[in-house]
């Protein structure tokens, strides 16, 4: 029998320490493999370029090109790699920059490797993934941004079928499909059908895009002054 697929990490940070602890995380798990690594956005692009890479482990603050400029240009060139932003700072601009550049997930750099891990898989798979602990300020942040984008918010519910839109409104809590077709009493398999279609009509790379869509139009989050 083969073993488990293989996903390809690469880890990406302009420090050494950083680097060594990811690269050991990534090659303790049987259904890892170890990419290659890098010390900024040139190092994360000629990566992505010359072997096949399915997850990039991605600082943001790095020096020549930044993780930000690096994740635009990787999911713009690259549709099939994800890109996990790695920070110190608990989402600041550049964490909320990333993560509008393509990025799929966001964690801090303090998270536990099991999280990292679990994040890994969970990006592979076609998912999102945000700090939990930063999701409230991710939303706050957007919040006190610009004013919502009313064209846009009608372009999207014109888009979608009433369903659809209403399975938009709820990948926006974070919830999982299971739990989201718990409160709306479908299947879940249902579920992971409607967000397909709303992904695929939306022209979103995943649930993380699906949230700041959703915030950025105004079509869910608190109360603006």
């Amino acid at each position: 029998m083969s073993g488990p697929e293989q996903i390809r990490v690469a880890v990406v940070d302009d420090q050494e320490l950083m680097r060594s602890a990811l690269r050991m995380m990534v090659e303790s798990q049987s259904d890892f493999t170890f990419a290659g690594e890098g010390v900024d956005g040139l190092d994360a692009l000629a990566l992505v370029r010359s072997r096949r890479v399915d997850v990039v482990l991605m600082d943001l603050r790095m020096p020549r090109i930044d993780g930000i400029q690096a994740t635009a240009t990787i999911t713009a060139e690259q549709p099939e790699c994800r890109v996990i932003a790695l920070t110190t700072f608990d989402l600041d601009d550049y964490a909320f920059r990333a993560l509008r550049a393509g990025a799929s997930g966001f964690l801090l750099k303090d998270a536990r490797s099991e999280e990292i891990v679990d994040a890994v898989r969970t990006v592979h798979a076609g998912h999102g993934v945000i700090a939990p602990s930063t999701t409230r300020r991710l939303i706050e942040h957007i919040a006190a941004g610009p004013d919502p984008d009313a064209a846009r918010a009608a372009e999207v519910r014109g888009t979608l079928t009433p369903r659809e839109f209403d399975t938009l409104l709820e990948i926006a809590t974070g919830d999982t499909n299971r739990e989201i077709a718990e409160r709306l009493h479908l299947s879940e398999a249902t579920i992971k059908t409607h967000v397909g279609h709303v992904l695929a009509k939306l022209g979103l790379r995943d649930r993380v895009q699906a949230v700041v869509l959703a915030y950025e139009t105004g079509l869910v989050g608190p109360p603006r002054r």
